[in-house]
This record gives structure tokens, sequence and C-alpha cells, in this order.
């Protein structure tokens, strides 16, 4: 497969989430489309590693999204916790803004450096 819409620009709030459902090679994928506080665009998945619940009610600050049940943070970039108890990444995937369409790739993640 390959990028698909996830959203318009204007369903995501800076600093916000939406929750989405996409379709992937191996079946539907839970993402968290998120706007950071440059206005950049991210798509994390929606499962948090630790406690297994939705990271897109959780809180958008910087780059990080934080999971609203135990407080783990997550590097919306690269998908690294940075704040415990999480300490197993959660996948990344490549975003494309074309005008007011948000397009999710959910079949390919984004590598870390």
């Amino acid at each position: 497969m390959s990028a698909q819409l996830a959203c318009l620009t204007s369903d995501v709030p800076v600093e916000g989430t939406l929750r989405v459902e996409l379709e992937g090679a191996g079946g539907p994928v839970e993402v968290a489309v998120a706007r950071d506080a440059d206005g950049g665009w991210h798509a994390i998945s929606d499962v948090c590693s630790h406690g297994a619940v939705s990271l897109s009610d959780g809180e958008v600050e910087g780059c990080l999204i934080e999971c609203w049940l135990h407080g783990s943070q997550f590097d919306l970039r690269t998908g690294e916790p940075k704040q415990l108890p999480a300490t197993r990444p959660v996948p990344v995937y490549p975003v494309t803004v074309d005008g007011e369409r948000v397009l999710v790739d959910v079949d390919a993640m984004v590598t870390s450096h």
C-alpha cells in the first residue's frame, strides 16, 4: 500500500491529536495523527507500548505525546520513550501534507538515527 488520506489539516489543532484507523497490509492500524507546537505533522501508533491505551487521548507538548494513563512520553519524530514507565518505542509513520489533506503510509515506518 501507499500513503492514504488520514484526515484534513483542519481536523487537528496545533499541539493536538486525532485518532484514525487506516488499512495496512496486515489489517487495520490505529494511528494518532499529531501536530506539534511548531505546526509539524506526525503519525505515531495510537497504542502506548506500556499500557496499551490510546495515545491520542493524551497531551501533546512540543514534540512529545504523553500517555494519559501512566504519564509515559514518546517523541513524535522517533517513537522513542522519553519518560518512564514506557521503555519500548512505538511505531512512527511517514506523513505528507498535500494542501488540506494529511496522508499517512502505515506500511512504511520512519527510522530513527
